[in-house]
């Protein structure tokens, strides 16, 4: 098997540059409505994230049709791994969070209430 891909062709390129773009806006669009939904508590706008999301799935797809990524294996992996990193990256982060400032908050409390 070769773990070489084909090179994209020169039609395809306009297609890269608009898909990569929506990738990048699109996984920022989604982090960033997803975290002003929780810090917020507005659960309105976490179905605009997911629909954010669904934009960044379907253009990495079109993405890693236009780059010729669909035909070997490991690059098959990489998309699927990207996809779900993307996904579930912004709901670790904001639980790493929480838990962090709890933490935080505890200590404060405690410290306030102990000079009470």
């Amino acid at each position: 098997m070769n773990a070489v891909i084909e090179p994209a062709r020169l039609a395809d390129f306009f297609t890269i540059f608009f898909t990569s773009a929506m990738v990048i806006l699109l996984g920022a669009l989604y982090a960033l409505l997803f975290a002003y939904s929780r810090i917020k508590v507005m659960p309105r706008l976490m179905p605009l994230a997911y629909a954010s999301y669904l934009g960044l799935f379907v253009s990495t797809l079109f993405l890693a049709k236009a780059a010729n990524l669909l035909h070997h294996p490991l690059w098959i992996a990489v998309v699927v791994f990207m996809l779900l990193g993307y996904l579930l990256a912004p709901h670790g982060i904001w639980h790493l969070c929480v838990g962090t400032h709890v933490d935080e908050h505890a200590e404060t409390k405690d410290v306030v209430q102990k000079s009470s």
